[in-house]
């Protein structure tokens, strides 16, 4: 399970944006090196932390992995990394097809954790209330996921988004399969794998 995710602004050390790299790129490099033995194992399931928020993510290959411009460079960047995640997820069962090994992108729900412990200090004070209202607690978060991990009969589905512990359909850009290969062929350059890292092809 693909879960590690921040929401912040500012770039790496390897001079990429913080949460493209922590949220997308992250999970992408582990995966790749784990695919060998994801499949000796098999069957074995990838499941991927997305977010709805991906509606409105924006991925332009030319400048993936930059900071997005704007005053909400930090909010766009997060939203872009959860498209990068449903996408990914969608690829990757491409190229997994007939190996036993699927995977699945989910919506955890909103869910109170730290994941915005970097939100602005003037935003706290309305930010926080809703969180401690609206919001699920871990366990509930984790549902999805867990439900995804362990629950027979979802081979089918390999590539699907979930949220709710039921399948949803994904924002339009997230069903992209050409924008969602791209993203793929970048994101192995991104990482220092340029395609010849075993990756699979579909």
């Amino acid at each position: 399970v693909s879960f590690a995710g921040v929401s912040a602004g500012g770039t790496t050390e390897d001079g990429f944006s913080l949460s493209f790299q922590v949220n997308h790129l992250g999970h992408f490099l582990l995966t790749q090196l784990l695919l060998e033995r994801l499949q000796s194992c098999a069957p074995s399931r990838v499941v991927i932390v997305a977010s709805r928020a991906h509606c409105a993510g924006r991925l332009h290959p030319d400048t993936l992995g930059r900071p997005p411009p704007g005053p909400l460079s930090a909010f766009q960047d997060y939203c872009d990394s959860k498209l990068a995640n449903v996408l990914h997820a969608r690829e990757l069962a491409t190229r997994l097809e007939g190996t036993q090994v699927t995977c699945y992108a989910v919506h955890p729900g909103f869910v109170n954790t730290e994941l915005f412990r970097h939100t602005p200090l003037w935003l706290k004070p309305l930010f926080l209330p809703l969180v401690w209202l609206f919001f699920r607690d871990a366990a509930e978060g984790a549902q999805t996921s867990l439900h995804c991990a362990t629950q027979e009969g979802l081979e089918r589905f390999s590539g699907r988004y979930f949220a709710d512990c039921r399948l949803q359909e994904p924002w339009p850009p997230a069903r992209d399969d050409r924008l969602a290969r791209t993203l793929w062929e970048a994101s192995e350059k991104l990482v220092g794998l340029g395609g010849s890292g075993g990756s699979p092809s579909p």
